[in-house]
């Protein structure tokens, strides 16, 4: 986009913000660009006064998913779950004014002590045990405006989308190669074993970058791809993150603080979660690392590639632990 076609578009956005929020006016109203990972949605603040902003989102109307956020954030919200609240969509131009909820993440914490890092996390840890301790009754209602559940697919599709994209584009296996690995018995397995576990919403991308921490507490954003599935995949979402590094003891700290968090909420975890948490850890690691082939060299942002060396050495440490998956555990050995 040249400048100028960036200038007319921010004026565009201005008048539209005007429209909506007449009360703005006569305001010197300000919108600037802000750079947000390897979403297809772009996001503006719009500084309405020196003391108050909000975030005006413009999403793609080709995307389904896209075009559920306003319903799944007055869902969480209905819930008690703290997510940026919704000030009005235009859905007709794919425009959504939300709350700003600030820029201070869970990776911006990544260098602080780990006494100040663990109440950040218990915090999200808090929220996202409300949400997977939801009853049946409330998945129903808004499964309509969700993306497609986890099942045995998609766990094929994330496993698939590693070797082509990482592997395969990345780190030039050969094609037969590749072949040869996502045909081993034991990632099938793996899709089939954890698609046969019962399912609760999980967010989908429960990852330091999408944990706002305002005032202390977590709060959601990036929620839209939230569908049923395990709540392991969330937890290994968050402990094996590549873009933060824990050691074995606060990792361990984590699971403990959600499990006694989910049992305090009467929903006790199932005897056998850590087995199944280092599964979806090889399956989020999977999608993860497939993720930053693809938008590295497909997409052109090369800053997610440099995420890969962290996610490889976390892959391989679980993949290790598999016995039928020595293949793969010698493929990965090779290209770190």
């Amino acid at each position: 986009m040249t400048p100028t076609s960036r200038t007319t578009r921010t004026e565009l956005l201005l008048r539209q913000t005007r429209i909506h929020f007449p009360r703005l006016e006569d305001a010197k109203v300000r919108i600037t660009p802000i750079e947000k990972g390897g979403s297809d949605r772009k996001f503006y603040r719009v500084r309405c006064s020196p003391e108050q902003t909000i975030i005006l989102v413009k999403y793609n109307l080709e995307r389904e998913e896209n075009r559920h956020y306003v319903e799944i954030a007055e869902f969480l919200a209905a819930h008690k779950i703290r997510a940026p609240k919704i000030y009005f969509h235009d859905a007709a131009e794919g425009l959504i004014w939300i709350e700003d909820l600030g820029t201070t993440d869970l990776w911006s914490h990544r260098h602080e002590s780990w006494m100040v890092r663990r109440a950040f996390y218990e915090s999200a840890l808090g929220e996202i045990v409300k949400l997977h301790c939801l009853p049946e009754q409330a998945r129903q209602n808004i499964q309509k405006n969700l993306p497609a559940e986890f099942d045995a697919a998609l766990y094929r599709w994330e496993q698939n989308y590693f070797f082509e994209n990482c592997l395969g584009r990345f780190f030039g296996v050969a094609a037969n190669e590749l072949s040869e690995l996502a045909k081993l018995p034991s990632l099938g397995q793996i899709a089939e074993e954890l698609a046969r576990r019962p399912r609760v919403l999980v967010h989908r991308d429960f990852q330091s970058q999408n944990i706002i921490i305002r005032n202390g507490q977590a709060h959601f954003i990036d929620f839209q791809g939230m569908r049923p599935g395990l709540a392991e995949y969330d937890l290994a979402s968050l402990l094996f993150d590549p873009y933060v590094t824990f050691s074995r003891a606060e990792c361990e700290e984590l699971l403990a603080d959600y499990e006694a968090k989910r049992a305090a909420a009467g929903s006790s975890v199932a005897p056998d979660s850590r087995s199944i948490f280092r599964l979806c850890g090889i399956q989020r690691l999977m999608q993860a690392l497939g993720a930053y082939g693809f938008l590295g060299l497909v997409k052109g942002n090369g800053t997610f590639l440099e995420h890969i060396p962290a996610a490889i050495g976390s892959l391989r440490g679980l993949v290790a632990e598999i016995p039928d998956l020595k293949k793969l555990s010698v493929a990965l050995d090779l290209v770190s």
